[in-house]
């Protein structure tokens, strides 16, 4: 059997925990996902998918082809797996023991994580994604993910702070970047979506969609003891101010999915390096999930 692929010496198991109203909040890593999050479970729930490579809590780009390992798009323009650096790994690795995706680095110590970790293309050369073929010729990109994941955010212990870098590599030329700073798959029973209406402290019921809107979402279970929310302070990005925050239920795939997406155009050139962005992850019920949005937006909009 293939070993999965991480720098030598690199495992990519690890176990994060700090407590909340009476029970851990615990994320797992594992070498499988190449670092990426497998899970997170609070008061005997799980909040993660994890059935592929993709289901996972984690980040991914996407890019436009402009120009990419020597050769033109041919200005076919953009969709979403066309030239897509993903973390946990490639469609391909399916639901199988090993990552095409590299662990570089880990580190996990009390509450705090800390990986790097050279993304994998989703679609390998010469696959197709709706119809429409990958844009990349190599199976491992260039293109790294950095992450810093801390359980409890000053004196919220119910919130997740998820700083995550990607680092763009010279020698690409890309007039587009759609950055996945963070997605979360969640088993169906978390069936209730909402919206986070920031002026009125309230949660809004949101549809299906499917698509990205404004402001923050929360995933629920039918009764409200279990609830998942996602906020940022960098978002919107500039540009686009109606977008940021998607939503999606796949029921043929028994899953929902979020987003927090950041998006960067330059009609010359999305310049090579560093791209940061902080997200927070609030977990409890849904009326612990909306407190702490509320505190969130107070603390991080003075």
């Amino acid at each position: 059997m293939a070993k999965a692929r991480r720098a030598a010496g690199v495992s990519g198991n690890a176990t994060i925990r700090a407590p909340f109203k009476g029970s851990n909040i615990v994320i797992t890593t594992t070498d499988r996902l190449a670092g990426a999050i497998h899970s997170l479970r609070w008061n005997g729930r799980e909040f993660i998918d994890s059935h592929d490579h993709g289901r996972q809590l984690q980040s991914a780009a996407s890019f436009d082809a402009a120009h990419v390992g020597g050769r033109s798009g041919g200005g076919a323009g953009f969709w979403a797996e066309q030239f897509n650096p993903t973390e946990a790994g490639s469609r391909a690795d399916g639901a199988g023991p090993t990552s095409t995706s590299q662990l570089l680095e880990i580190e996990s110590a009390g509450a705090t994580l800390r990986t790097k970790t050279r993304m994998s293309f989703w679609l390998a050369p010469g696959e197709k994604s709706s119809g429409r073929p990958a844009l990349n010729t190599t199976k491992l990109s260039r293109h790294v993910v950095s992450k810093r994941v801390r359980i409890g955010y000053r004196d919220l212990p119910n919130v997740i702070q998820y700083d995550v870098t990607f680092t763009v590599p010279a020698g690409e030329r890309h007039t587009y970047a759609q950055f996945e700073a963070l997605t979360g798959y969640m088993p169906p029973a978390f069936e209730k979506f909402y919206t986070f209406d920031p002026k009125a402290g309230q949660l809004r019921p949101l549809t299906d969609g499917p698509g990205e809107q404004r402001h923050p979402v929360v995933f629920a279970t039918a009764d409200g003891e279990h609830a998942m929310g996602v906020y940022s302070p960098d978002q919107p990005s500039p540009g686009y101010a109606h977008a940021g925050y998607g939503r999606f239920r796949f029921k043929a795939e028994q899953v929902v999915k979020w987003n927090c997406v950041f998006r960067v155009r330059d009609e010359d050139k999305v310049a090579a390096g560093d791209y940061r962005y902080r997200v927070f992850v609030a977990v409890g019920t849904v009326d612990d999930v909306r407190k702490a949005m509320i505190a969130l937006h107070v603390r991080l909009n003075l």
